[in-house]
């Protein structure tokens, strides 16, 4: 078993297959070494988790929860990249999360942390990347947070 999944494992987590994507475009894109991935909501089975304003109709917690889903499905994407080949995965590059706040909500980073906090404990020195951290009026289907991400792959 490679590093990554007794990580994975070991965090009591379960990556899904990969979602299918709910409007015209692709989950990732692989261009020379490097992977996109489109932005990931907090689904889990089919099912949206975590809708509306982190701040006002959900917690702080609640929505480091939904950062953590999100990375998640990051991760479920990259495993179908790699096609399971977590040797594949030279590192984490960017990861841009937005956050569904009201116009005063100024903890984004904390939300955000937990897809970063997610992807150090998983990936270690390989998930350690640039980020962004931005608040929005409002996310596609009312979600609370949405994370997308760049990759380098060997």
């Amino acid at each position: 078993m490679h590093i990554f999944e007794e990580n994975i494992k070991n965090l009591g987590l379960i990556i899904p297959d990969l979602a299918v994507p709910v409007a015209n475009y692709v989950p990732f894109k692989i261009i020379d070494n490097m992977m996109y991935i489109s932005g990931q909501a907090p689904v889990k089975e089919g099912e949206l988790i975590y809708k509306g304003k982190v701040g006002a109709d959900i917690s702080i917690e609640e929505g480091i929860e939904a950062a953590k889903l999100c990375c998640v499905n990051i991760i479920a994407a990259l495993n179908k990249g790699i096609d399971g080949d977590w040797d594949r995965l030279e590192n984490f590059v960017k990861v841009v999360g937005y956050v569904n706040c009201k116009d005063d909500f100024v903890d984004q980073p904390k939300i955000i942390n937990g897809a970063s906090d997610l992807l150090v404990n998983i990936f270690e020195d390989k998930g350690r990347h640039t980020r962004v951290a931005v608040g929005s009026n409002a996310l596609p289907l009312g979600i609370a947070v949405e994370i997308d991400a760049i990759i380098k792959l060997k």
